[in-house]
């Protein structure tokens, strides 16, 4: 979840509501922050900024599609996607959205609707992705590879993954990620010994972290890990 510093960044406005939106932010944040990714967070992230709004901002809606992904019901979170589906979007906005919708249809098993989507999208993404750091880079190939893992094509999945990614210090939440997406890979191609050599990467990288974002982080990460070996992202 985005710390209210970086959403007044990405949502500035200079209507009259615009304060009370983010003193309400710093309060869902804060859940956030005690209690991680929970059915409770996303029920109160959507009645404070979705639900009960004419028309949501996008980066809410893709958000909470991504908090219900993380909780692992892209039912959800692909019906919070789909109410984007007749807006009109451009620039960072779109490309969050794109890739988060690439995720759910791929985690859903929706490999063919992930596939026409990412044909449709796929030259806006790479220019958009040209212009951002090598962390948001990242979430493009690891959607991309759970698009192609969905459809089977395990080889071309990993190499997606293979894309030159810099570490980023000692508390790469990236870099974990995508150890996390290889083992998942590995364990959905059924590939034992690949399982093997990712699950020690990912817990190789763990053990590098010297802290904590949150309280909850670390049996977070583990969980992830333990998931991903058995096939659940």
């Amino acid at each position: 979840m985005i710390s209210p510093m970086e959403r007044k960044k990405i949502s500035f406005s200079i209507r009259p509501s615009h304060n009370a939106e983010m003193k309400k932010y710093e309060e869902v944040y804060l859940t956030y922050a005690n209690t991680g990714y929970t059915r409770d967070l996303c029920e109160q992230y959507a009645a404070a900024f979705v639900d009960d709004i004419k028309k949501p901002n996008v980066i809410d809606v893709v958000q909470l599609a991504m908090l219900y992904e993380r909780i692992q019901d892209y039912k959800m979170a692909a019906f919070y996607l789909d109410s984007l589906s007749d807006r009109k979007l451009g620039g960072l906005e779109k490309y969050h959205y794109c890739i988060e919708n690439l995720k759910v249809k791929s985690l859903l098993g929706k490999w063919r609707d992930a596939e026409d989507f990412r044909t449709e999208n796929i030259d806006f993404m790479q220019k958009q992705s040209e212009k951002l750091s090598s962390q948001r880079q990242a979430d493009l190939y690891m959607a991309l590879a759970l698009t192609d893992c969905a459809a089977k094509h395990y080889d071309q999945a990993l190499k997606l993954l293979k894309f030159g990614y810099k570490p980023r210090g000692k508390n790469d939440k990236k870099l974990l990620e995508i150890f996390i997406t290889a083992l998942y890979i590995f364990a959905k191609a059924e590939d034992e010994e690949g399982v093997e050599g990712a699950l020690g990467n990912a817990k190789s990288c763990m053990n590098l972290f010297s802290k904590f974002e949150f309280s909850w982080c670390q049996e977070y990460w583990e969980n992830r890990i333990a998931d991903a070996a058995n096939g659940v992202f």
